[in-house]
C-alpha cells in the first residue's frame, strides 16, 4: 500500500478538524431552552376585597411570566388539578410548522383532571408582548392567564434606546360570579352581564410602579380580560407607541390608548414630570357604566401620594377610536425578529387570491342565545379537527358549512372550516352589523390591518386600504355597524382557530378554524404529530 505524503496527512488532519469542529458548532448552535412545570389549581383571592375562588398557575394570580428571547424553545409541563379538562392557548405565538401546540380544541384534545401534558415549541423569529390564557370553557374569566414576553437578540438593534426598567401590565375585565356560574348562565341562553371591575396584575388598587426622574421605562400593557376594550393612560404623562404585537411601529406619542380584548402595546414613558406619585388609569371603553382602576407610578424619593382628579379618557367615542387606530403605522426601517427592515416585505404588491367576508351575529337557535359567523354557529366536536385531518377521520368537520360571504337565511349549529392553499394571499373582511365591538383574533399568523370603515363593506373600499405601512398584528378590533379588512399571507402550514376574543361569543359559537395546507408532507413545512401527543374521540394512537 502506498504511503501518503506528509502534506497529504496533514490535508487531512485539517480537514477532519475543521468537520469536527463545524460539527460541534452545529451541536451547541441549537437554540436555548427554557423548562417550567406549571401547576392549575383553584385558590381563594380577594381581587377587589371580595374572597372568591379564582384559578392559580403556581399558586400565583395572574399566572407566572414567561421572560424569553428569539428563536427560544419554550417547554411547559402543565399539570391539571382542576376538576375540569384543560387547556393553555399561546396568544399571539405563531407555532411555525406547530399547530400541534396552540393549546385549543380544534387542534389539541384537552388534558384531563389530575393529568398532565408537555407543551414544547419555538418562538420563531418573533419580538415583542403576548400572553398566555385558558382556553378551554369560561377558565380564563376566573384566572389561568400571564405574560409572555420575547425580547430582542443581542445581535438586532432596536429603533429605541435601551429602557431604563421594564414593567408588564394586564389589564382584565373581572366578574363576582365564578367561571362556572358564568357558563351556566351561557347555556341557559343568557348573555353575560357588564364586569363588575377593572384589575391590574390581578388587583383594583394599590399596585405601584417606581422609577427615577429622567430616565425612560418601557410598559407593556395587554388587555386580558374576555369581554371590554379599554383605555389606557398616565397622568401628566405621555407614552411613544414603539411595539404592537410583534411589530415596531412609527413612535408617534399618545395621551391615552385604546387596547381591545385580546389586544397588546408596548409604550416607552419618560419620567420627565415633578417627583411623586401619579395615577396609572385603565377605564373601560364603549360601556355605560364606565367601569375604571387605578395603579401609581412613583418617583423615586417621592414624599406625596398620588392626587388631584384621574386623567380623562374617552368613553363612548367610537370616531375618536377609529382615528386613533388608523394613526398606529409599521415602521418600516426598524428591525423586528431579524436584521431585514420590516419593511422589505412589500404587502401591498402582492395580488390578492382570495376574500372571506364573515359576519358576525347575536341569534336564536333551538331558543337559546348563540353566536354566529356567517350563519353558523360552532360547535367543538370529540374529534380535534387538526388529528381529523391528520389521520383522514371522516364525519368531525367538512369545508362546505361556511360560505365565504355572509348571506341571508337560518342559523344554524356546525363545525365549521375553510381550505386555503400554503402561501395563499388572502384578505379577510370582518363584517360587524350590531351594536356592540367585536374583537377578532387568528392563531398562526400576523396580518396587515389594512382597513377600517362604517357601515357595509365593498370591493370598492380596497381603494382605501393602507398598503404602504398597516401595523402587522394578531388582534383585530371591529367597532359597532363596521368593517375591518386584514391581509395575510397564509405561509404557516396548519389548522388555525380564528375566534372572537371576546370569550362569550367565542364560547357561544363566534369561531371557525383555517386549514392552511398543500398536499405536501415535508418537515420543512409542518412537523409530525408530537410523541406526546393526547387522543381523544375518533382519534386512537397510532400502534
Amino acid at each position: 500500500m502506498e504511503k501518503a505524503s506528509l502534506p497529504v496527512l496533514l490535508c487531512k488532519l485539517l480537514i477532519g478538524t475543521l468537520l469536527f469542529w463545524l460539527g460541534s458548532v452545529l451541536v451547541n448552535a441549537e437554540d436555548p431552552y427554557l423548562f417550567y412545570t406549571w401547576t392549575v389549581t383553584y385558590g381563594t383571592r380577594s381581587p377587589f376585597d371580595v374572597p372568591q375562588q379564582v384559578i392559580l398557575i403556581n399558586g400565583q394570580f395572574p399566572g407566572p411570566p414567561i421572560e424569553a428571547v428569539t428563536n427560544n424553545n419554550i417547554v411547559v409541563n402543565l399539570i391539571n388539578k382542576l376538576d375540569e379538562p384543560f387547556l393553555i392557548t399561546w396568544n399571539g405565538v405563531k407555532q411555525r410548522r406547530t399547530s400541534w401546540q396552540d393549546g385549543v380544541l380544534g387542534t389539541n384534545c384537552p388534558i384531563q383532571p389530575n393529568s398532565n401534558w408537555t407543551y414544547q415549541f419555538q418562538l420563531k423569529d418573533q419580538i415583542g408582548t403576548y400572553t398566555y390564557f385558558a382556553s378551554t370553557s369560561m377558565h380564563r374569566a376566573s384566572g389561568a392567564f400571564g405574560a409572555l414576553n420575547i425580547n430582542q437578540r443581542s445581535v438586532i438593534t432596536t429603533p429605541y434606546p435601551q429602557p431604563d426598567g421594564d414593567f408588564t401590565l394586564l389589564v382584565d375585565d373581572w366578574f363576582k360570579l365564578s367561571h362556572k356560574d358564568l357558563r351556566k348562565r351561557l347555556d341557559a341562553g343568557y348573555a353575560l352581564p357588564l364586569p363588575d371591575a377593572l384589575l391590574i396584575n390581578g388587583v383594583s388598587k394599590g399596585l405601584i410602579f417606581s422609577g427615577e426622574q429622567g430616565k425612560t421605562y418601557k410598559f407593556r400593557v395587554s388587555n386580558v380580560g374576555i369581554a371590554t376594550s379599554i383605555n389606557f393612560r398616565i397622568q401628566n404623562h405621555t407614552m411613544s407607541l414603539i411595539e404592537v404585537e410583534g411589530a415596531h411601529t412609527l413612535q408617534e406619542s399618545y395621551e391615552s390608548l385604546d387596547v381591545h380584548v385580546g389586544q397588546s402595546v408596548t409604550v416607552l414613558v419618560t419620567l420627565k414630570a415633578s417627583v411623586r406619585d401619579y395615577y396609572i388609569v385603565a377605564s373601560t371603553r364603549f360601556t355605560k357604566p364606565i367601569l375604571s382602576t387605578t395603579a401609581s407610578l412613583r418617583y423615586l424619593g417621592s414624599k406625596n401620594a398620588v392626587y388631584g382628579p384621574l386623567p380623562v379618557g374617552p368613553t363612548y367615542h367610537i370616531h375618536w377610536s377609529m382615528k386613533q387606530a388608523r394613526t398606529i403605522r409599521m415602521n418600516l426601517t426598524a428591525n423586528a425578529a431579524r436584521p431585514n427592515p420590516q419593511g422589505s416585505f412589500h404587502y401591498g404588491t402582492i395580488p390578492i387570491n382570495r376574500t372571506l367576508i364573515l359576519a358576525n351575529a347575536a341569534t336564536m337557535i333551538y331558543g337559546k342565545l348563540r353566536y354566529t359567523v356567517n350563519r353558523i354557529s360552532y360547535i367543538n366536536p370529540a374529534t380535534p379537527l387538526k388529528l381529523a385531518d391528520w389521520y383522514n377521520i371522516s364525519g368531525v368537520f367538512d369545508f362546505k358549512t361556511m360560505l365565504s360571504t355572509p348571506t341571508i337565511g337560518p342559523a344554524h349549529l356546525g363545525t365549521s372550516g375553510f381550505d386555503v392553499e400554503l402561501h395563499e394571499f388572502v384578505d379577510i373582511v370582518f363584517q360587524n352589523d350590531e351594536r356592540s365591538i367585536q374583537s377578532w383574533h387568528m392563531d398562526g399568523t400576523s396580518a396587515f390591518l389594512v382597513g377600517y370603515g362604517s357601515g357595509t363593506r365593498n370591493v370598492t373600499m380596497r381603494k382605501r386600504y393602507n398598503l404602504v405601512d398597516a401595523v402587522a398584528r394578531h388582534t383585530f378590533q371591529v367597532y359597532p355597524l363596521s368593517w375591518t379588512s386584514i391581509l395575510v399571507s397564509l405561509d404557516n402550514k396548519g389548522m388555525w382557530n380564528l375566534r372572537s376574543q371576546i370569550w362569550s361569543r367565542r364560547y357561544l359559537g363566534q369561531e371557525l378554524y383555517v386549514r392552511v395546507w398543500n398536499d405536501e408532507k415535508s418537515l420543512y413545512t409542518e412537523a409530525e404529530p408530537p410523541l406526546n401527543a393526547l387522543y381523544c374521540g375518533l382519534a386512537k394512537r397510532p400502534l
